[in-house]
């Protein structure tokens, strides 16, 4: 009987704090909604990283060779695709000096000197004619070598997507605070919109070109005119997103 009497005793005050829960007032109550949205599009353009590097006991023939190499691997990429825009960048001479050995008790130390240079510069080639992508990289490393590749999104195609994005963003909003309004008892006829803050707007963190730095590469050297097979690409697609905090009044 005594635990009968303290079950029911747990119900009715359970049914108590619902019912106090469920008659809190929501009148004049500020919500500040956190909405996000997203758009997906197959990237079209590329950003190609080309690159030559030599190594010579002559400084000047080293530099003489990438020049040479540079100046033909550009004119290689302007036939294969005239539509490409090109950036030469990095040129950088570095020397290179012999490994260092133990010196023999009070041996002194001579100053070092390098046995060879090393030299090196980039060509950045952006285009949005992926067709031939896997045609123009073949025909450049012929005499350079392929040293990185970005896919994204151009610009114009960023553009035509923003109003696609602000509406998908926005529709999350409305989703969230109708969800919200129905949480708390209310009709979402009662909510006002009091502010919108579009924050993240411009974040495309996914087309950030990420520019090879200066660096001594180790790759193996090409025969210049060799020929090299066509490599594959597959493009992929870039998620621009966006994030919005709304803050909502119940009337």
């Amino acid at each position: 009987m005594t635990v009968m009497k303290s079950v029911l005793v747990a119900a009715a005050a359970t049914v108590a704090l619902s019912a106090q829960a469920q008659s809190l007032p929501t009148s004049g109550t500020l919500v500040v909604v956190p909405a996000f949205g997203e758009v997906k599009h197959v990237n079209d353009q590329v950003v190609a990283t080309l690159a030559i590097e030599e190594q010579d006991k002559d400084k000047a023939a080293a530099a003489s060779r990438v020049n040479q190499k540079m100046n033909k691997g550009i004119a290689i990429v302007k036939q294969a695709d005239p539509s490409a825009a090109l950036k030469s960048y990095g040129y950088y001479t570095y020397p290179v000096y012999p490994e260092e050995r133990p010196l023999p008790a009070g041996a002194v130390a001579k100053p070092r000197l390098p046995t060879a240079w090393r030299v090196g510069q980039y060509l950045e080639v952006t285009t949005a004619n992926l067709a031939s992508l896997p045609k123009t990289v073949s025909a450049a490393q012929g005499v350079l070598t392929l040293n990185g590749l970005n896919f994204g999104l151009k610009p114009e195609t960023i553009r035509l997507l923003d109003d696609q994005r602000i509406a998908a963003t926005y529709k999350n909003l409305n989703e969230r605070v109708a969800a919200i309004a129905k949480a708390m008892g209310r009709n979402v006829s009662d909510a006002v919109l009091d502010t919108v803050d579009f924050e993240g707007s411009g974040n495309y963190a996914n087309e950030s070109r990420a520019a090879a730095a200066p660096m001594m590469m180790r790759s193996a050297k090409m025969a210049e005119d060799s020929t090299v097979a066509e490599p594959s690409f597959e493009p992929g697609e870039t998620t621009l997103d966006m994030r919005v905090v709304g803050k909502v009044k119940f009337k």
